[in-house]
This record gives C-alpha cells, sequence and structure tokens, in this order.
C-alpha cells in the first residue's frame, strides 16, 4: 500500500503541474501583442509627423519661386546699374570714316521714307520735322532723300562707278580710288551704311544754306563741311546732314566743330 501511495503521489504531481499550465494567463502573448501595438503605434506617429513637413515644403514652393524672381529681377536692376544704359551716345555718335569702318554685328533698325529710301528708325521722326520745317527755304516745298541706308551691294557699286569715271577720264587706277575716295565712301566706311546719314535735294540751293543754320535743332550736322576735308577725308557736300541728336549738334554748331573734332574734345573732357 505504501508503494501504491508513493506512485500515486509522484504521477499527480505531474498532472497536477500540467493541468496548472494549461489554466496559466497568456502574460507572454500580451506582452508580445503590446508591444507590436507599440511599434505600429511608433511608426505610425513617425510618419504622421512627417507628413506635414513634405506638405510644407510643396505649399512653400511657390515662394521660393517668387524669391527666386526677386532676385533675378534685383540682379538685373544691379546689372543695369555697372552697365551703360542705351542712350544717345551708345548709338548717335558711332564714328564711321575714312579711318574708322561700320563697328561689327552693327545692326540698323530701319524704316522706309515716302520717297522709298530708308533711314534708321531712331531718326525717322526729327528728320520729318526738319524736312517739313525746311519748306520755308525750299520754296515752300518738302525737301527729298535721294540717299539714305545704304547696303554694301550698293556702297560698293557707288564706289566702283566712280573709280570708272576717273579712269575713263585718263587716271590710273590708283589714281582713279584715290580721287573716288574723296566723293564716296569705301565700302565698309560709310556713314549710309548705318542708317544715320542722308543725303538732301531741294527745288532751290538755298536750302542748303537753311540746313546749315537750322538742322542742329532737330539733331542733324553739316557732316562736310568744305573746311574740315582734311579731318574728314570727304570734300564738301552741301547735301549730307548726319544725325547725331540735338544736345551734340547744338555744341558741334556753336563751337564750329565736325564730329571728328567733337569727339576728340569729347573724349578728352571724359
Amino acid at each position: 500500500m505504501m508503494e501504491e501511495k508513493l506512485i500515486q503521489v509522484r504521477n499527480g504531481h505531474p498532472r497536477r503541474s500540467q493541468k496548472r499550465r494549461g489554466r496559466r494567463f497568456p502574460w507572454g502573448d500580451i506582452v508580445a501583442a503590446l508591444l507590436v501595438v507599440a511599434i505600429c503605434a511608433y511608426v505610425f506617429l513617425s510618419l504622421g509627423e512627417k507628413a506635414p513637413a513634405k506638405e510644407a515644403a510643396v505649399t512653400g514652393t511657390p515662394a521660393l519661386a517668387t524669391a527666386q524672381v526677386r532676385s533675378e529681377e534685383q540682379t538685373g536692376l544691379s546689372t543695369e546699374k555697372i552697365q551703360p544704359a542705351a542712350n544717345d551716345t551708345d548709338w548717335n555718335l558711332v564714328l564711321v570714316n575714312y579711318e574708322n569702318a561700320i563697328p561689327e554685328h552693327y545692326q540698323a533698325n530701319l524704316v522706309k521714307l515716302s520717297g522709298g529710301e530708308e533711314v534708321d528708325e531712331r531718326i525717322y521722326d526729327p528728320l520729318m520735322e526738319m524736312l517739313e520745317a525746311a519748306k520755308e527755304g525750299n520754296w515752300d516745298q518738302l525737301p527729298m532723300v535721294v540717299s539714305g541706308y545704304r547696303t554694301q551691294a550698293k556702297q560698293q557699286k557707288l564706289f566702283d562707278d566712280k573709280v570708272a569715271k576717273y579712269q575713263n577720264e585718263g587716271h590710273s587706277k590708283s589714281e582713279a580710288e584715290e580721287m573716288a575716295k574723296q566723293w564716296v565712301a569705301v565700302p565698309g566706311y560709310s556713314e549710309h551704311q548705318i542708317g544715320l546719314a542722308v543725303d538732301i535735294n531741294g527745288a532751290t540751293y538755298d536750302l542748303y544754306f537753311w540746313l546749315q543754320e537750322n538742322s542742329y535743332k532737330y539733331g542733324f550736322i553739316f557732316r562736310y563741311p568744305g573746311n574740315k576735308t582734311e579731318l574728314t577725308g570727304v570734300a564738301e557736300e552741301v547735301w549730307h546732314y548726319r544725325y547725331v541728336g540735338v544736345e551734340a549738334a547744338t555744341e558741334m554748331y556753336e563751337k564750329g566743330l565736325c564730329l571728328e573734332e567733337y569727339l576728340a574734345e569729347r573724349q578728352g573732357t571724359e
């Protein structure tokens, strides 16, 4: 009997132990589940915190673009302050003569006159005003612009024709070319090719006296006076007028200067 009880006790203990294990509360599973939930919550909250940052970056783009535009505008303004503005002195005082060729890449914006000739559009209005006013010295008739802008090809033909004329008179080619240069500019060295010069014809020679005394009021100068040939390289042409702007033309008229003298004096004072 004692052996049987011992066996029952021994056998009963394992059974009781197994029974207790089957009834234990699943703390480990709950802890694991809570841990998973905590991790998921952390991840969710982390993503939720980052989302507004992305949205802020997107909504902030227009402000950034505006800032860039303002920056570019400010840069443009500062550049304009550094670079010289495109005013009269940049174009109407360009020197073109027998020593100074037309500036490289020079471009004239042309407009056609009623007679078919063309000039730089910037001198159109003052030219028309001058011609209208010149009626009083031209028997109340509007003077005619007989030559305005010239292409390289046209200037070349005019020069070649003049050379041929002198050759036909018995001069050598070199002599003819030198003589032609006094009347027709070498192609590439003519004011007509920049659209700022015009040759004017009238009903009476009195027109040219009127132009010499009044053209400066409209920004034009008597470009080739006879007493300035050594400086200009061109014989007197009473019909040839060049636009330089009212301020420059007035000073040149009052001081009796040609364009070469005016620019030399101006450069010396700067």
